[in-house]
């Protein structure tokens, strides 16, 4: 068990899949962001954020910015804030409003103390040390700054790794496959009060709970095939496994008339 938890953190950590693959553009990530269209309650995620902004002036660092969702809505909502996007990958960037810049969350190339505000969004869990990250993170920050991180729950989208299991399982021959990655895993929301509590005193929790209904098999599909960086490491012929998926999805809503996903996810508010 040991050897497969350091084999799941290394290729969830590693830095040239990560820039290479994973999120040298934005194709897989804005699947995976995708499937929330069809969520209820639909929360808006960039405006939740930009509320727990509302009293911040000055500068905001977005770490590991991604296809920059959060700097677009920011620069829209608050155009008063200067703003500045990281990522260690220089292919995600390519679109996203600058000034942009390649940097690693552990060493984040800013002075202590010299932004107001700071966010890791859905990232923290692919930091090789998160505890060193979240150091950068405090020491960045001003004294009476705010950081507000976000990430899923170990209880998120049990649905679709049963799903996977199911099909794994029907693809190998045997009852069920082998668990799919689940990125989130190493900073998930019942683990991150923990990381972000060794240097913030004050760490509140808001969870944002869901059900994905979908009544066609493709935005299931496409989340799921997402996460084809990490083909290697899912000890089960990943094309036919998503093919299986497909047909298991189709049978279900055709018996069921729709497919119900819990989601469970959160953002964390920071302050030292």
């Amino acid at each position: 068990m040991t050897d497969l938890s350091a084999a799941h953190d290394d290729a969830v950590t590693d830095r040239t899949r990560l820039a290479g693959s994973a999120y040298n553009g934005d194709r897989d990530l804005a699947a995976r962001q995708s499937l929330y269209r069809w969520q209820t309650p639909r929360y808006d995620l960039p405006g939740l954020v930009a509320e727990q902004l509302g009293d911040v002036r000055g500068r905001v660092v977005d770490i590991g910015c991604g296809n920059g969702k959060f700097i677009q809505r920011l620069r829209q909502d608050r155009p008063d804030l200067y703003l500045l996007g990281l990522d260690i990958a220089p292919g995600i960037l390519a679109d996203v409003p600058g000034p942009v810049a390649v940097a690693d969350a552990t060493r984040l190339p800013l002075a202590s103390g010299s932004v107001d505000a700071a966010l890791a969004l859905h990232m923290l869990y692919h930091v090789p040390d998160i505890s060193q990250a979240v150091r950068d993170l405090a020491r960045v920050v001003t004294r009476g700054g705010l950081v507000v991180a976000s990430t899923n729950s170990d209880r998120d989208k049990a649905e679709l790794d049963d799903l996977w299991q199911r099909a794994a399982g029907d693809v190998l021959g045997i009852d069920r496959g082998p668990a799919r990655i689940s990125l989130s895993a190493r900073f998930s929301l019942e683990k991150a009060p923990a990381f972000l509590g060794e240097e913030f005193g004050r760490v509140e929790t808001v969870e944002l709970p869901g059900t994905v209904t979908v009544r066609d098999p493709e935005p299931i599909i496409a989340h799921m095939a997402s996460y084809r960086a990490w083909a290697d490491q899912q000890d089960v012929p990943f094309d036919a496994t998503i093919a299986r998926a497909r047909r298991i999805l189709v049978d279900h809503i055709t018996q069921h008339g729709a497919f119900e996903v819990t989601c469970l996810g959160g953002i964390l508010v920071c302050r030292r």
